[in-house]
């Protein structure tokens, strides 16, 4: 069986649940709990990033980061599950999984600053980098919301892993000005009911 090693909090890990639910294969991987903070935490040795998502194979393995693991998963479920094969699809869907990608890596890095910095030594002109980030990839899809096609594919979960993290880490103050983008995610949760089950916590 794989092993996933995994937080509940992590979006990547939640991109990555969602990958696995999609190409059907729920029933072959097992989520494994990490504490990245941890020194002890065997993640640090199976990745010497030591961070998660990662994905260990039946052989010992190691697989990362998100976007490797779900092409990995991908291909072994049949290929062109969650990924167009080729041409421009696969352009715009890994266009997309950039994006998201992008939204949720300066979300992190905002949660790090406050978390690990003290107060008063806090970079405001980073913070507000990062925010800045956000803002107009929020503001970009709130314009051209993602298109539901034929293939529920990677950039579609990862945008609606960016935005479930939005609204767990920063209180979904991304709602208020991009109706468009709620819509669309709520539409996304009908389509994968494990966006639901994912939902982050700690």
């Amino acid at each position: 069986m794989l092993v996933l090693r995994a937080s509940p909090s992590s979006p990547f890990v939640r991109k990555v649940r969602m990958a696995i639910d999609q190409v059907g294969m729920t029933d072959k991987v097992k989520i494994d709990p990490s504490d990245t903070m941890d020194a002890n935490d065997s993640v640090r040795s199976q990745n010497p990033l030591g961070k998660i998502p990662t994905l260990i194979l039946e052989d010992g393995t190691a697989i990362y980061d998100s976007r490797v693991i779900i092409e990995y998963l991908d291909e072994l479920s049949g290929g062109g599950n969650i990924i167009p094969a080729s041409g421009k699809e696969r352009l715009l869907a890994m266009r997309m999984q950039a994006l998201g990608d992008g939204i949720m890596d300066a979300g992190v890095l905002q949660i790090y600053e406050k978390r690990w910095r003290p107060e008063d030594k806090r970079v405001d002109k980073w913070v507000d980098h990062q925010s800045g980030k956000v803002a107009r990839a929020f503001d970009a899809l709130e314009k051209d919301p993602p298109a539901f096609g034929p293939m529920l594919h990677v950039g579609h979960i990862a945008v609606a892993a960016a935005l479930g993290y939005f609204d767990f880490r920063f209180e979904g103050q991304w709602r208020a000005k991009h109706p468009k983008l709620v819509q669309w995610l709520d539409e996304f949760a009908k389509k994968v009911p494990s966006f639901g089950a994912t939902t982050p916590s700690g």
